[in-house]
């Protein structure tokens, strides 16, 4: 980040390359949108190229910063619009093609379930669960004390399982 803020082209580059992927993953799980992911992704970096100088490393790491950018830029954009319609997961690549209809059947129905839970719940699985952050640094991002967190991951746990058993069973 200090190559950054020094105006180093290749600390961008790498910077960006490190956490992309991450920012877009836990947009898309948010979204449930492959567009709005790609456009809070390009959010998040333009930003940081512009803001870039007014990161201060003191006040957390630099992974909890950007997921900071991009969750406000998702609760602004998503409090204009409803979520979209997940596209197919193009990733599944199945040797078998009936294996391969029925994981993405199955993906399909936890994505709605996680899309179809109150957002508090879904960051919680999104950042702890999907994304593999600690406790501490999803409170931290979220401005929650480490047993909100835990809590409302259990909570959001509960939630899919009895959605995803009610689905099972038909009701």
């Amino acid at each position: 980040m200090r190559r950054l803020q020094a105006g180093e082209d290749l600390a961008f580059e790498l910077l960006y390359e490190r956490y992309q992927p991450r920012i877009f993953r836990y947009a898309l799980r948010m979204s449930s949108s492959r567009e709005l992911a790609d456009d809070i992704v390009q959010e998040v970096f333009l930003g940081l190229i512009r803001g870039a100088r007014g990161y201060d490393p003191a006040a957390g790491p630099l992974g909890s910063y950007l997921y900071g950018m991009a969750r406000n830029l998702l609760f602004r954009q998503l409090g204009a619009k409803p979520m979209e319609e997940l596209e197919e997961d193009s990733m599944i690549t199945e040797h078998d093609p009936l294996d391969g209809l029925a994981r993405s059947e199955q993906i399909e129905r936890v994505r709605q379930a996680l899309a179809a839970m109150p957002a508090h719940y879904r960051e919680a699985v999104v950042l702890c669960d999907m994304e593999e952050m600690s406790y501490s640094a999803v409170a931290e991002l979220l401005g929650v004390a480490v047993g909100t967190v835990r809590s409302r991951l259990h909570r959001a746990r509960g939630l899919l399982l009895e959605r995803l058993s009610q689905e099972r069973c038909g009701a």
